[in-house]
Parts: C-alpha cells; sequence; structure tokens
C-alpha cells in the first residue's frame, strides 16, 4: 500500500459526502466515500475542485485526517471569512452531493509506525515529535489513530495550540500522546497550558534533542517557521524536522 499511495498516477475521482458536520465554531468535518480510493498514508493530503455552471474551476488542499484504516475519508475544513471555497464546503454540502478529488498526494510529510515496524527500520526506535497549530492537527490525528489501531511501539508525542478549548479538534483521538496549549482564554478549572507555542513550552513539552526525534510541524506558515526556527536553536537536527505550512486564507488544512 505505501508504494502505490506515493508512487501511483494521479487521477481525479468522485467522492460522494456522507456527513458534513461541525467539529468546532469554525471547523468542519467532511466525511467522504470515494469509489476506488487506492488506500493512503498518514500524513499525506488530496485535492478538491469545485467546477461552477459557467465552467469556472476553483481547487484546494486537504490534509487526511483519518487513519488508513477508516473506509471513510476525512477531511477538516476551517471556514474562512469571504473565502472561495471553504465556505461552500462548511455551509452548502449536503449528504449526496459528490466532488471531484484525487490523491492520495505526498510522501514527504508521512509517518506510519506500522511501516517503520514492518520493515525494521532503524528510525522505528527515534521517537516522533508533532507540533500542531490550530486546524494543522489535520495529518496528526490520522497518524494518531493509525499508531493506535495498530499497536504502534514507537515513543509519540503531540504538542498542539488551539485558541479555546472549544477550538480543540478530535478530542477522541488525542488521547495521552498529547499537551494542549490554549492561547485565547482558558476556563477556570483548565489545569493545561495557556499561551503560544514558545521556546520555554517546546524546551519542555517536546523530546530531547538528544533522543534524535523526527519532528513533524504542522499550522499556519508563521507559526510553523517559528517552531522549527526554535527547535533548531535548541539543539534539533535540521535534518530530522518536517514542516507542511499553510497561509492565512484558510483553505488549506
Amino acid at each position: 500500500m505505501a508504494r502505490a499511495a506515493v508512487q501511483r498516477r494521479l487521477t481525479w475521482l468522485r467522492a460522494t459526502v456522507l456527513e458534513n458536520r461541525p467539529e468546532t465554531a469554525r471547523v468542519h468535518r467532511l466525511l467522504l466515500d470515494v469509489p476506488g480510493w487506492p488506500g493512503h498514508l498518514p500524513g499525506q493530503h488530496v485535492d478538491l475542485r469545485l467546477t461552477a455552471e459557467d465552467g469556472y474551476t476553483a481547487q484546494r488542499s486537504y490534509s487526511v485526517a483519518s487513519a488508513p484504516e477508516d473506509p471513510r475519508l476525512h477531511l477538516l475544513v476551517e471556514r474562512a471569512e469571504g473565502g472561495e471555497v471553504s465556505p461552500y464546503l462548511t455551509d452548502e454540502l449536503r449528504p449526496g452531493d459528490q466532488l471531484e478529488l484525487r490523491g492520495p498526494i505526498g510522501g514527504y510529510f508521512v509517518w506510519s509506525s506500522a511501516v517503520d515496524r514492518g520493515g525494521g527500520r532503524p528510525e522505528g526506535r527515534r521517537p516522533v515529535q508533532l507540533v500542531a497549530g490550530g486546524v494543522g492537527v489535520a495529518p496528526f490525528l490520522a497518524m494518531l489513530d493509525h499508531h493506535r489501531r495498530t499497536g504502534g511501539a514507537t515513543a509519540v508525542r503531540l504538542l498542539y495550540s488551539a485558541r479555546t478549548l472549544q477550538d480543540v479538534l478530535a478530542r477522541d483521538v488525542l488521547g495521552s500522546w498529547t499537551t494542549i496549549t490554549l492561547t485565547r482564554g482558558a476556563p477556570a478549572d483548565w489545569r493545561g497550558l495557556t499561551g503560544r507555542i514558545d521556546r520555554r513550552v517546546l524546551e519542555a513539552q517536546t523530546f530531547a534533542p538528544t533522543t534524535r526525534p523526527r519532528v513533524f510541524a504542522c499550522g499556519p506558515t508563521s507559526f510553523v517557521e517559528t517552531v522549527a526556527t526554535t527547535l533548531v536553536d535548541l539543539g534539533h537536527d535540521p535534518s530530522s524536522i518536517r514542516l507542511e505550512r499553510f497561509g492565512g486564507s484558510g483553505d488549506r488544512s
């Protein structure tokens, strides 16, 4: 499956919407049925294409938020006010509607504990550190759910920044691997972290550079670049850090 998922020729497929539900006030989860889907690796993404009656097309990319074992494809879409695509995906799509989709795409921002174990890779003995900002947690949900389903032995942690507790996505998947920090207010009984992910938080809440972790960071461009720069300053190997960025439009998740 790994080789096919990374190397196969991409063609546009018809995806049927099974469910479109609000995950938070700003983010919707799309559940899709995709006949002919070849399977994916945790961390890969897809392209969605919308075509208007006059022939105008718009295309956006979204990380797959579901494990390969899930027969449905899950995407998380953050609604951007004034956006060209995300308001339609969150507000207009109904069960039974169809979308054009191609994928899976990407082999760089991928981690699978099952592949580590099955291939006997030395990387499988190295811990994995995930760092997410907002809806950038989407690919990590696929990684963590796959890790849980396959009984992966690789040590893994997720450091996850969300605006408020109500903005935390997929709490059922996060589990004990996850440390959450809230940046725009916390409930009175909140016992977790508050504030942005900075040098102090990264030093205290991530694997130490001496453990040689593989690091994956996903989120808005400024967030990801700050995280990467700080980790290198702390002594992490730049070649072990993989980044996935999206702009401020909210149409890339």
